[in-house]
C-alpha cells in the first residue's frame, strides 16, 4: 500500500479550532462520499493539540510554526492511486475535494507527498 500524505497549514483568518472543526465535520465527509471513486482504503486526520509542549519541541529542534494537521490517505498501490483519479467519477470527485480544500486549507502552504510506510516499532 502506499500513502497520500498531505501536511496542513489553514488559512490564516481561521484558528486553529475553526479550521479543525471544518476539517472533521465537513470536509471528512466528503471525503469519505469520494473514496470508493478515488480508490481511498484508509483516511486518517492527525490533529496538531494546542498544548505548550509543541512550542517546546518546536524550540528545542530550531523547527518552524508546526502544522495545523495531517491527513493521510491510503490506497492498494500507485498504480491505483493514479488509476482512480484518472477515471470520470475520479476526476469528478477529486475537484470536488479540492475545491472544498481552498476554503480552508492554505494550499500554497501546505505539501503533499506520496509515501510507504515502514514500520519499525509496533
Amino acid at each position: 500500500m502506499v500513502k497520500l500524505v498531505f501536511c496542513l497549514t489553514r488559512l490564516p483568518h481561521l484558528s486553529r479550532e475553526e479550521f479543525q472543526r471544518y476539517w472533521r465535520e465537513r470536509h471528512g465527509p466528503l471525503v469519505r462520499e469520494s473514496a470508493k471513486a478515488l480508490g481511498i482504503r484508509r483516511y486518517v486526520q492527525v490533529h496538531t493539540l494546542a498544548t505548550p509542549v509543541n512550542e517546546g519541541l518546536r524550540r528545542g529542534r530550531g523547527g518552524p510554526e508546526a502544522y495545523d494537521g495531517v491527513a493521510e490517505l491510503w490506497f492498494d498501490s500507485l498504480e491505483a492511486l493514479v488509476a482512480a483519479g484518472a477515471t470520470p467519477e475520479g476526476k469528478a470527485a477529486g475537484r470536488r475535494l479540492v475545491e472544498d480544500e481552498r476554503t480552508f486549507i492554505d494550499l500554497a502552504r501546505s505539501p503533499v507527498l506520496v509515501a510507504e510506510e515502514h514500520p519499525i516499532v509496533g
